[in-house]
């Protein structure tokens, strides 16, 4: 089997080693989250801010541009992440706004900030190529490629902290807000009823969306991202309705995607992302099957 080759190989296992533990903690984070995206039907919130993330890469791409910061670096993550919160933030502002008319809806919101964010990235990034071109740092602008498609296979260790430090911060929140996160998204008004600050919960969930899908965009891409914040929990939520077997099983499917995604990649040759994407949409499909029965 290629895959205990390479695993078993020192040079190999050096190359493949820090994406399969970027994956598996990504994995992690998305799956404490990703109930909760189900239940409360967020799934659009997440493409919103993924999207959003364009904007941010676009702003970032300018200051990359003007000798600001780094691309690739520590800044450049934090502008985007800086977007993606403020964006997430508008998202539920507008969108609690409008939910409460008849002209608008929160979908609405979320479609505006999501199309209006990747159209700002575009042009910032046409911007900042034409200056970068101009002062001779083409090399200070990101690809959309990079951001659509990231490899989860050519991560080293930075991303590996960085996950680590995500996924540790989101596994925390959750457990210390977990009861009235449980109440706020089994019954949302009963709980403002009760006294729970609903508003700071769901501003609280929109934050770990922001932080949690900018992180997996950064080593994975978008579709991967998206994949992993939603059908996780989906998978979950179809075999069970108890809490803690529902945390268990959405970070047991993300991780059992993960590990299948790279066996099929080593095997076959085909990318990581597509195969985890793959081995995800297979589980679901087999929860399904288990959910009927």
């Amino acid at each position: 089997m290629r895959t205990l080759e390479y695993l078993s190989d020192p040079v190999l296992r050096s190359i493949y080693l820090p994406g399969i533990g970027v994956g598996a903690l990504a994995a992690l984070a998305c799956g404490i989250v990703s109930p909760a995206v189900v239940v409360k039907r967020l799934g659009f919130v997440g493409q919103g801010i993924s999207h959003s993330a364009f904007g941010g890469i676009g702003v970032a791409s300018l200051l990359a541009a003007w000798g600001l910061i780094e691309t690739g670096g520590r800044a450049e993550f934090a502008v985007v992440v800086a977007f993606c919160a403020a964006a997430a933030w508008g998202m539920g502002v507008v969108g609690g706004a409008a939910a409460g008319r008849r002209s608008g809806s929160e979908d609405t919101a979320i479609g505006v900030f999501l199309v209006a964010s990747m159209a700002l990235g575009a042009i910032l990034v046409q911007v900042a190529r034409e200056h970068a071109l101009a002062s001779g740092r083409a090399g200070d602008v990101r690809s959309w490629e990079s951001i659509l498609f990231g490899s989860v296979s050519v991560t080293g260790m930075e991303e590996v902290r960085l996950c680590a430090a995500v996924a540790g911060l989101v596994a925390l929140s959750a457990w210390a807000f977990r009861r009235p996160g449980l109440f706020w998204a089994a019954d949302e008004e009963a709980a403002r009823a009760f006294g729970v600050p609903t508003r700071a919960v769901r501003a609280g969930l929109m934050l770990a969306l922001a932080l949690v899908v900018v992180t997996t965009m950064k080593v994975a891409g978008v579709v991967l991202s998206t994949a992993l914040l939603v059908l996780p929990g989906a998978t979950a939520l179809r075999v069970s309705d108890r809490l803690a077997t529902v945390w268990g099983l959405s970070v047991a499917v993300g991780l059992a995607g993960i590990g299948a995604g790279f066996v099929v990649s080593f095997e076959t040759g085909w990318q990581p992302g597509p195969s985890i994407v793959a081995a995800l949409v297979a589980m679901y499909a087999a929860a399904l099957a288990v959910g009927k029965r």
